[in-house]
């Protein structure tokens, strides 16, 4: 057990398997090795299988504004919001991020633009991490591709931030298969412990630092004239 305290801490994991409850999913299955992990130390932990619910497409906080009937995503956006941790996590579809995962990177970018409470960008200061899951190649890609994205948009990314399982490439079992191989991984369950625990570091040390220093950073401030240091290149 560690000697740190990380029950005051929150984290959100999201699936973006393809399939609806109750059908298993693979993502879940490793999911609940890092999950497990944070609830051992009191961490308050929340997993949303994003195709469960009814989130409308788009780029903007409430898509009902923007032409669709419904949009789930401004309730679930409360959970975010809450959240010290965001984990991003899903399958390989030809070799790239299934649409589901797509969809939740593009409801984030569309908070993006809102102020947390000291004016920074409102992701300021989450910590994101990403898990992986397939039977063909793409676990760095998909990756690269989310911890790329949530730190474009505010959040803080430890080291070894990501983690995932591929079976053999083409088709072949999956990481709850029996006799995959994939709970039993020494790597997978390395990298997956890894991330989790660099994920609750930093969240530790940005909560108790206050988060991510203002100066420098502020939207408004800049909008209105403040500079932070910044000066024009003088042309001859």
């Amino acid at each position: 057990m560690s000697p740190t305290d990380y029950s005051d801490l929150s984290a959100v994991y999201f699936n973006g398997t393809l399939k609806k409850s109750p059908e298993r999913s693979n993502t879940d299955g490793l999911i609940r090795v890092s999950r497990r992990i944070m609830e051992k130390q009191g961490v308050s932990t929340r997993l949303f299988r994003t195709v469960d619910h009814d989130i409308a497409p788009g780029v903007y906080p409430d898509m009902t504004e923007h032409g669709w009937d419904t949009d789930a995503w401004p309730g679930i956006y409360e959970h975010v919001k809450a959240a010290d941790i965001v984990v991003v996590a899903g399958p390989i579809w030809l070799g790239d991020n299934s649409s589901q995962t797509k969809k939740l990177i593009e409801r984030l970018y569309a908070q993006s633009g809102d102020l947390n409470g000291k004016g920074q960008w409102a992701f300021y200061p989450k910590v994101g991490g990403c898990l992986i899951t397939g039977n063909e190649d793409g676990i760095k890609h998909c990756a690269m591709n989310v911890l790329y994205s949530l730190q474009h948009v505010g959040f803080t990314i430890p080291p070894q931030a990501d983690a995932g399982w591929i079976g053999p490439v083409g088709p072949g079992p999956s990481y709850l298969d029996e006799g995959s191989g994939g709970p039993e991984s020494d790597f997978t369950n390395r990298n997956t412990t890894f991330m989790t625990w660099n994920l609750l570091h930093l969240a530790r040390l940005l909560k108790d630092a206050g988060g991510i220093p203002a100066y420098g950073n502020l939207p408004e401030e800049w909008k209105a004239g403040t500079r932070f240091d910044f000066e024009n290149p003088e042309y001859r």
